[in-house]
């Protein structure tokens, strides 16, 4: 599998983040650019982790926000249509919001 391929699966769920790690351990020649799409969709799922725990508790609390809730968890699906777009031109720049806290924070993918 390419590397800019590998890069674009990395943000199509969890599963195609699986996917892509192991094809990028596999692989003897590892590119800067998955292993940077690596982190960076990691960051977007950890994220949206963090936000689905969040909207279930708030909205067990006050059920009547739920439609601000449901537009606030689009945002991680924004997120990751960019980064593929930013994968698929070959580029290392974070994506808008949350990118920059998780550029360079997972070198354990390397």
């Amino acid at each position: 599998m390419k590397q800019k391929t590998i890069a674009l699966v990395a943000y199509i769920t969890l599963i195609g983040w699986i996917v892509s790690y192991l094809e990028f351990k596999k692989s003897k020649d590892k590119s800067a650019l998955a292993n940077y799409h690596l982190g960076q969709s990691l960051g977007i799922i950890i994220t949206t982790i963090l936000f689905s725990i969040l909207s279930g508790i708030i909205l067990a609390i006050i059920p009547s926000l739920g439609f601000i809730f449901y537009l606030i968890l689009l945002i991680p699906f924004i997120l990751m249509l960019l980064g593929m777009v930013t994968a698929n031109n070959g580029l290392e720049k974070p994506v808008p919001l949350i990118g920059s806290i998780f550029e360079r924070k997972f070198n354990f993918i390397t």
